[in-house]
């Protein structure tokens, strides 16, 4: 799952700009000012960004913005995606969005016109932005949570926990409308009582409407049925001028002819062809004539059933098809208020109910702790690689009064960027670069468990040089053999250790300003290194260190 393709236009200074991203590490690199960051605030607003008119090019009417992500491995997106109506391709997902000269946005996934929070949701699947942005989803509880539950292998407990709260909360709810409303809940089981024996008297199975419509249809048509196949079958082989006949005297005589021009083995081959799959559609009409059935009797007990679903569905006010579904609701509420009709008996599912979310929560908990000592030593050990020496991580658990359907805890990512300083939560770091380097201290510990498959890192080297910056680029690389990393950086250390490279430069034309991004080879990527080594005066010694730093 990554992204394949970014297209910007009139956004900020650029006109126009198209790029295809492949898997593994890709870095943007440029003098200051030039406009890679700008590109990360496109796809910052793909995913749900704020937007304002100042984001459209002088002279331009509007910006326009476009992302296709490969979402082949991401269940839970298309799930989405098809429980919102947009859904499209199985394999990708095609974000648009449009901002006009007045502020005004509008949002487009898979072509079908979309809400901001929709893209924002859609984008949760598909980007992590790590920097001095809004979209940063490491620093939401929910992610947090969600990552350290998949570091724990937890992922089907917390649902599991889930699953049970609900059930526990709905008794009880019934329990609290049960001593409130006897009179009317005596009422509706009453007439619950009578539905549901009425759809038992039917008989109702699962997916018969499907099979009986199907089985209607053959019977009701099985005289045209019949004729058409007998037909056809005298028209390929049985009546005077068959196609069968005539198929093989066309191959015989053109067999012939072939022996004289070697032009025609190829139409005699397609002809054979031909006349072998027209013997078998006989064979096979042949022997579908002889099953057609043509039962008055079967016809007129098939339609009686679909009558009597019909009358059900009306009386019901559903579908047919919808019936057994139907049934299984109103049995599901005949029960609740059976058991409501005895509060002991109500009072012993809540507290089993109670027990199993407990017990669930229990084990959730358990495996919580564990995997937070793990994720806090991993990750700790990971930022003193980032120059973050002493500095440290830790998983903040704290029990909460009320258990919800997470759990019975509450989860908070803590860190310290200095031994002499205390743990504080992660959204209260205060530098960027500081944030996004601990965030890819803990993208690198979590990368196999995190869904998300494109990283994105802006200002990661900030305040750094040298071997760390060393240090920072290989661990970017390392984190590109789990998942796509794209990367702005002004670091040649940073960029040398990348698997692509992309060059974005200024220009000024008729005194507008506009950026332009190239992908570079080796020979471009040596040149856009030695600048990034040597300033504006570049050097054979510069050119030469380039590709010494390429090569390692």
């Amino acid at each position: 799952m990554m992204l394949r393709a970014l297209a910007v236009r009139d956004f900020v200074i650029v006109e126009r700009v198209e790029l295809e991203t492949g898997a593994g590490f890709t870095v943007l690199t440029g003098e200051t000012g030039a406009g890679k960051s700008i590109l990360v605030d496109a796809i910052e607003l793909l995913v749900g960004g704020r937007a304002d008119a100042s984001l459209v090019r002088d002279g331009a009417e509007r910006a326009e913005l476009s992302a296709e992500f490969d979402t082949a491995k991401n269940a839970s997106l298309q799930r989405f995606l098809a429980d919102a109506g947009l859904d499209g391709d199985p394999d990708s997902v095609i974000l648009r969005r449009a901002i006009d000269r007045s502020g005004r946005s509008r949002c487009f996934i898979n072509g079908h016109s979309a809400t901001l929070a929709q893209l924002r949701e859609c984008g949760e699947f598909l980007v992590d932005l790590h920097g001095q942005h809004e979209h940063q989803s490491l620093l939401r509880a929910a992610a947090q949570r969600e990552l350290l539950d998949a570091h724990a292998g937890a992922g089907d407990l917390a649902l599991a926990c889930a699953d049970a709260w609900r059930s526990w909360k709905r008794l009880v709810a019934l329990a609290t409308e049960a001593e409130q409303q006897f009179a009317r809940r005596e009422t509706e089981r009453a007439d619950l009582e009578e539905r549901v024996a009425d759809l038992k008297k039917l008989g109702l199975k699962s997916s018969e409407w499907e099979a009986l419509a199907a089985q209607h249809q053959r019977l009701a048509h099985g005289s045209s049925l019949l004729a058409g196949a007998q037909s056809s079958l005298e028209a390929l082989s049985e009546a005077d001028g068959a196609c069968l006949p005539q198929l093989s005297a066309v191959a015989s005589r053109l067999r012939v002819l072939s022996e004289h021009d070697v032009h025609l083995k190829g139409i005699v081959d397609t002809l054979e062809s031909a006349q072998a799959q027209a013997t078998e559609a006989a064979r096979d009409l042949r022997d579908y004539a002889s099953r057609v059935e043509l039962d008055p009797e079967a016809l007129r007990e098939v339609e009686l059933r679909v009558e009597a679903l019909h009358a059900a569905g009306r009386k019901y006010r559903v579908r047919p098809e919808a019936l057994p579904a139907l049934e299984q609701d109103l049995l599901l509420r005949f029960k609740e208020l059976e058991l409501a009709a005895s509060p002991e008996a109500l009072q012993r599912e809540v507290a089993a109910a109670k027990g199993r979310f407990d017990a669930a929560a229990k084990k959730l908990s358990a495996k919580r702790r564990s995997a937070a000592q793990v994720l806090g030593r991993e990750v700790t050990q990971a930022m003193q690689n980032l120059a973050m020496t002493g500095g440290r991580f830790g998983v903040a658990l704290e029990s909460l009064a009320e258990p919800g359907s997470a759990g019975a805890e509450s989860i908070a990512f803590e860190v310290a960027t200095h031994p002499s300083l205390p743990l504080r939560p992660l959204a209260k770091v205060a530098s960027g670069g500081e944030l996004s380097r601990v965030s890819l201290a803990i993208q690198l510990v979590a990368a196999k468990a995190s869904p998300i498959g494109t990283l994105v890192f802006d200002e990661v080297d900030s305040g750094i040089g040298g071997a760390v910056a060393e240090k920072v680029g290989r661990a970017l690389k390392k984190l590109g053999g789990e998942r796509q990393v794209l990367c702005v950086t002004h670091l040649p250390q940073v960029a040398a250790q990348a698997d692509a490279q992309w060059s974005v430069s200024k220009s000024a034309t008729r005194g507008k300003l506009s950026s332009a991004v190239v992908r570079l080879d080796r020979a471009g990527r040596i040149e856009e290194l030695a600048r990034m080594l040597g300033g504006t005066e570049i050097t054979a010694t510069t050119r030469k260190h380039a590709a010494e730093l390429l090569g390692k």
